[in-house]
């Protein structure tokens, strides 16, 4: 162990704990497996994969409460399988319309609602509801919150406004992740947003901090005390992810040129945490291969869902 620590410490992470590598590898390969189902016309209706990204709700997701409610995006496999990966073979089924679906096959990849999560492809629409959220959370006095995923592009949308407005003059105990992964759609960020979000968030007096580490568990150390401040106070908290989408935007439609991929690819946690930890990053990686593989046959031989009105 010392020396995989000291091995690690090299590269500048820590180990990370057998729970938190099996999720990490559990969102690769599922989010993989949808980009080759979808090739094959197996999916039903478009899909957006978080390649990359992974380790922002599995760094956030010891700090999250049963009880708290988290609001998704498009873009929002990975946030589901961070809280529910038992279930992956639900939202597999969603995804693909078939038996055991978590919403009867009709939400699809974008528009899942299932105990306390909710997702959205419509950018901007879930951060007011999860203003609403947040507020009667408060009232219950549980000290639960509402963690709410945006995107940069997501910014550029009015209602963001409105709903930080009314979170900052309401207190309520919102948490606004922001993953900010330089690119809306096919758009760099520069291009799209003027001044910043640290500035927006400035502006209606909300506490802001940037994340640019991979580290899951640095990440988890720095947050822990100001997630825990917006329990105890009910004033909302925006965190930014620097970030870097390693796959397209939803299957195939990547503008950006090769050099800009290599450097995207640099960045990316799976590479670097397999350098740092080689043997058991491998195993473990093997282990959650075979197991979205079978959960793949699985689910492909289930039978279409059936969903009839409430």
């Amino acid at each position: 162990m010392n020396g995989m620590i000291l091995e690690g410490a090299e590269r500048g992470l820590s180990p990370l704990a057998d729970d938190d590598l099996a999720s990490l590898l559990l969102i690769r390969h599922f989010e993989t497996a949808l980009l080759g189902l979808f090739s094959e016309g197996l999916l039903s209706g478009t899909t957006h994969t978080c390649l990359g990204q992974e380790y922002v709700p599995v760094a956030l997701n010891p700090l999250l409460r049963e009880d708290d409610f988290t609001f998704s995006n498009h873009r929002g496999h990975g946030h589901f399988l961070a809280r529910y990966g038992d279930e992956a073979d639900g939202l597999l089924a969603e995804i693909m319309g078939r038996e055991g679906a978590l919403c009867g096959g009709v939400g699809g990849s974008q528009h899942v609602y299932h105990r306390a999560f909710m997702s959205t492809g419509v950018q901007g629409e879930s951060l007011p509801v999860a203003v609403g959220m947040a507020l009667r959370l408060r009232r219950a006095g549980r000290g639960a919150l509402a963690c709410a995923y945006l995107g940069d592009g997501t910014w550029g949308e009015g209602a963001v406004y409105e709903a930080l407005n009314l979170a900052a003059l309401w207190r309520t105990p919102l948490l606004v992740v922001v993953e900010n992964n330089g690119i809306a759609q096919s758009t760099p960020t520069e291009h799209g947003m003027a001044g910043s979000i640290a500035g927006r968030a400035a502006a209606f007096g909300i506490p802001y901090r940037r994340v640019e580490s991979i580290d899951v568990n640095a990440i988890r150390s720095e947050l822990a005390g100001p997630v825990a401040a917006v329990r105890e106070t009910g004033c909302p908290l925006v965190v930014e992810f620097v970030t870097h989408r390693l796959g397209p935007h939803s299957k195939g439609d990547d503008t950006r040129t090769a050099r800009q991929l290599l450097a995207v690819k640099e960045h990316d946690w799976y590479e670097r945490y397999a350098g740092a930890f080689p043997r058991r990053f491998a195993e473990a990686d093997e282990s959650r291969r075979r197991h979205v593989a079978a959960l793949v046959a699985e689910v492909s031989a289930r039978p279409p869902a059936r969903w009839t009105a409430p």
